[in-house]
C-alpha cells in the first residue's frame, strides 16, 4: 500500500469512528487482512477492502444507533 492510500484509509477510519492514534495500525492490519482474503480466492484485494470497510461501517453504525 502506497503512502497515499494508507492515508486514505486512515481518513476513512477515522470517518468510522477510529480515534486517530488508532487509525495508522489499524489500516495496516486491514491491508493485511484484505490481501489474506485475496489471497483465500474468489475476491481480489479492492473487494476484500471493500468488504472489511463495509464491516466497520456496519459495526460503526450500530454503535450510533446504541447512542442515540
Amino acid at each position: 500500500m502506497t503512502g497515499s492510500e494508507q492515508a486514505t484509509l486512515e481518513q476513512a477510519l477515522q470517518q468510522l469512528g477510529v480515534p486517530p492514534a488508532k487509525a495508522p495500525p489499524m489500516a495496516t492490519q486491514l491491508d493485511k487482512r484484505a490481501h489474506q482474503l485475496a489471497s483465500e480466492g474468489g475476491r481480489t484485494y479492492e473487494q476484500a477492502l471493500i468488504h472489511l470497510l463495509q464491516l466497520m461501517k456496519t459495526a460503526h453504525d450500530e454503535r450510533a444507533k446504541q447512542n442515540v
